[in-house]
């Protein structure tokens, strides 16, 4: 070996081989491009099949989610380190899985989302661990937090340690709750326990025939109970959407979704600190409603579609239905007046007459626990005949369900206001926002009727004896339905008795909500000290 004199006059020109020398920052940087290039493409073949199956890749689903060119990858060289069972020699970056931060619509928002192409999506250590530090920044910074799902589960081959990485994801679900919005979008499989962190969250979507989320598959059914069923019998968007109540919104393709998914985040504080955001709006809050003459009869055994008032009471006729499909008797929804998100609770009569069910119960406490803690503002429309009867609904406990409802209500401290259409019956009525379990102000249509219970039943139960006596028990009946209606029923009765703030045209109902909501705007309420409240599950 020959060692060389730095010293020597002509050391400072001498060059070494190309082979020898350190690169420079511009081969560096050349070297860190690349990388990135190939990282952003990712493995060929297997993009090939992820598009051959109607499935978008990671990166071209988070170009739809944010506003262009403002998405920030983190750790997206990360790779696991984990040996055995042929893992040391596949090692790629990302782990299977692309966290950062972007826009929507100039807001900051965090986002976490599967790449099936690595590792089928499935959750490792390194996976694991994105996940974690994407969430905590979403928790620190106060942004919403998005995850695209699309896994195949826990990675098997590391064992225990995938398992472990799925609690801390549940943990942390928990933990912002009520904080900061969390949204998952299903764009793919999302099976086991995996399933458990979209049920944590504020808003699930799925894409119909590509998305299925289940506990356990079909194979799983099929050896236990002998029961033979399809993925997307068992656990696809429109099972989710209509029968278990998992999905709150439903799409025919990916686009479709993801842009929804910025709809909804529109209306959405970015924390629970803060106020919706506000969008100018050229429709004024004191237009009149004279359309809702004609909406809603005076009838109250005639159907009529909710939707067709709630878009002629809102800013530009237009609104975003949750749960659509899911307990269709109770209408949830989010829209704007006077450009202020406001969050509406609506019986539905044109489904089941607009009767509370435990599935609506469910429904709308669920929706008014969430814009409670968002700070949204609540509107409940009432038009409700009461509770669904029956021994099915009292033993698949219709008590407890409804009393879900009715804590929701009472626990919210966001402006409330009721407006009352036709029917306001029995519990039903105390359970949708009443004046004596806690709403700021309640309102009145002429057309209302708050009663215990219908005229007719009512006398059936009052004057049981007089009418079984009389010598034409029908017409007996008739007058005493008339007299009760005329007692107990009439428009003005509550307001009377102080529990309606005043009786409204139906054309004055925008007007009167706006300014409510303009008066209600800065309501300040606190609930007594306490670790948690302990509601009814």
């Amino acid at each position: 070996m020959t060692l060389v004199d730095d010293t020597s006059p002509d050391s400072a020109t001498r060059t070494l081989p190309a082979a020898a020398r350190p690169p420079d920052m511009d081969e560096r940087i050349a070297d860190l491009r690349r990388l990135r290039q190939q990282i952003a493409h990712g493995p060929g073949p297997a993009t090939e099949a992820q598009h051959a199956r109607g499935k978008l890749t990671v990166r071209e689903r988070l170009a739809l989610l944010f506003d262009a060119g403002t998405f920030r990858e983190i750790e997206g060289l990360r790779r696991h380190r984990a040996t055995g069972f042929g893992l040391e020699d596949r090692r790629p970056h990302t782990d299977g899985v692309v966290t950062g931060w972007g826009e929507v619509y100039g807001r900051s928002v965090f986002a976490y989302a599967h790449d099936f192409r690595i590792f089928g999506g499935s959750l490792g250590e390194a996976h694991a661990s994105k996940i974690h530090k994407v969430m905590d920044l979403a928790e620190a910074a106060g942004a919403p937090l998005v995850s695209l799902n699309d896994g195949a589960g826990a990675r098997i081959q590391e064992g225990v340690t995938a398992l472990a990485g799925y609690g801390g994801i549940f943990r942390r679900n928990v933990r912002c709750s009520g904080v900061i919005p969390q949204i998952s979008v299903m764009l793919g499989p999302c099976a086991g326990g995996a399933a458990y962190s979209p049920a944590l969250t504020d808003f699930v979507f799925m894409v119909r025939e590509t998305s299925q989320m289940f506990i356990t598959g079909p194979d799983v059914v099929e050896a236990v109970t002998a029961e033979k069923v399809t993925h997307n019998a068992l656990g696809g968007a429109d099972v989710h959407a209509t029968v278990s109540g998992v999905a709150a919104f439903v799409h025919d393709n990916e686009a479709e979704c993801l842009e929804e998914v910025r709809y909804l985040l529109s209306f959405l504080p970015s924390n629970n600190r803060e106020h919706p955001p506000s969008l100018p709006t050229a429709d004024p809050g004191g237009r009149t409603n004279d359309r809702l003459r004609g909406l809603v009869p005076a009838d109250p055994s005639r159907a009529y579609d909710i939707r067709l008032v709630i878009e002629e009471i809102v800013d530009d006729e237009e609104f975003l239905e949750v749960h659509a499909r899911w307990a269709p008797n109770v209408v949830c929804a989010l829209a704007r007046i006077e450009g202020e998100t406001v969050g509406i609770v609506a019986s539905q009569p044109a489904s089941m007459a607009g009767v509370l069910d435990i599935h609506a119960s469910e429904k709308a406490a669920r929706f008014v626990s969430t814009c409670d803690a968002f700070n949204i503002p609540l509107i409940t429309l009432l038009d409700v005949p009461g509770f669904l009867p029956g021994v099915e609904q009292e033993h698949n406990g219709i008590i407890r369900h409804g009393a879900k409802l009715l804590y929701a209500y009472c626990n919210a401290t966001v402006p409330r206001v009721q407006v009352i259409l036709r029917k306001a019956y029995g519990g039903a009525y105390i359970v949708m926002d009443s004046r004596s379990i806690g709403a700021d102000l309640s309102y009145a249509w002429p057309t209302n009727e708050i009663a215990v219970m219908g005229a007719d039943g009512a006398a059936r139960v009052v004057f049981r004896k007089e009418i079984a006596a009389a010598d034409d028990p029908e017409t007996a009946r008739a007058a005493r339905v008339a007299e009760y209606r005329g007692e107990l029923m009439h428009p003005y009765y509550a307001a009377e008795r102080g529990l309606v703030d005043d009786v409204i045209e139906p054309a004055e109902t925008r007007a009167v909500l706006a300014g409510a909501l303009r008066v209600l705007r800065a309501k300040d309420a606190a609930l007594p000290s306490r670790k948690h409240g302990n509601p009814p599950t």
